[in-house]
């Protein structure tokens, strides 16, 4: 799994994560307000949550599980 671990004690809610994953991994628990990893077999690695959350609490792994996808032909 890509994402190795998204720590929920020190997440802020933001949904940036969220909102930005371009393979659509996450869920918004309302009742939390927190993300749930909630489908971490379609995680690219592409860093993109982890680069962004204001709190660093999301980690991925260095190494891709799959190729990223630039551009559709």
């Amino acid at each position: 799994m890509p994402i190795e671990s998204l720590n929920a004690d020190f997440c802020v809610g933001c949904k940036i994560c969220f909102d930005a994953c371009p393979e659509d991994v996450f869920r918004f628990d309302e009742v939390e307000k927190k993300p749930i990893i909630a489908y971490p077999e379609d995680c690219c690695a592409c860093w993109v949550c982890e680069s962004f959350c204001p709190v660093q609490c999301i980690v991925v792994s260095e190494q891709p599980a799959r190729p990223i996808i630039t551009k559709y032909e």
